[in-house]
């Protein structure tokens, strides 16, 4: 059974690892400061939904943190802003896009943002995008991971139901 995001392609197909290292030098605590990916603003157009620290027991066999540790992290963080609205039960239809633009290390602060990008029928559909503030430079952030999801309001019996519109 496949995992399908919308427009019936396998979900497998729209994610992406670490796109923007491809042509760079691994980034470690021992690299260089000019080998290192540029730090970037946090954003102000979005909301602050999550902060979490990723510990040793979070690792992958490479060292870094394990792609599927992050993924539920953005799933948790990209519910936050539906909830609101929903204001009962819901859940996960859809990862729309995954991008793993950078590993996460143990220590690295993570701030995941997010903003709602469409709110249909019964269902909202979220950006979300985390930042890294490393151990040893904190005060600096670099964008980790950036998503897409679709959460869907359910009722008692888990079919999809309208979302109520709130003045």
């Amino acid at each position: 059974m496949a995992v399908m995001a919308h427009g019936g392609q396998s979900i497998f197909s729209k994610l992406t690892l670490w796109p923007d290292l491809a042509k760079r030098t691994p980034m470690s605590e021992h690299a260089p400061k000019h080998d290192r990916i540029n730090p970037v603003p946090l954003p102000t157009d979005q909301e602050l939904v999550l902060k979490v620290i990723p510990m040793p027991g979070d690792c992958n066999a490479n060292g870094d943190i394990f792609g599927g540790w992050v993924m539920a992290q953005v799933d948790l963080a990209g519910s936050v802003l539906p909830a609101r609205h929903v204001r009962g039960r819901m859940a996960t239809v859809a990862v729309n896009q995954f991008i793993f633009k950078q590993p996460v290390r143990v220590g690295d602060i993570l701030s995941f943002f997010s903003c709602v990008e469409r709110i249909g029928r019964t269902s909202i559909t979220v950006k979300v995008e985390v930042f890294a503030e490393r151990f040893r430079s904190q005060g600096e952030y670099f964008k980790v991971t950036e998503a897409s999801l679709t959460y869907v309001a359910i009722d008692e019996k888990g079919k999809p139901t309208p979302i109520a519109v709130r003045g």
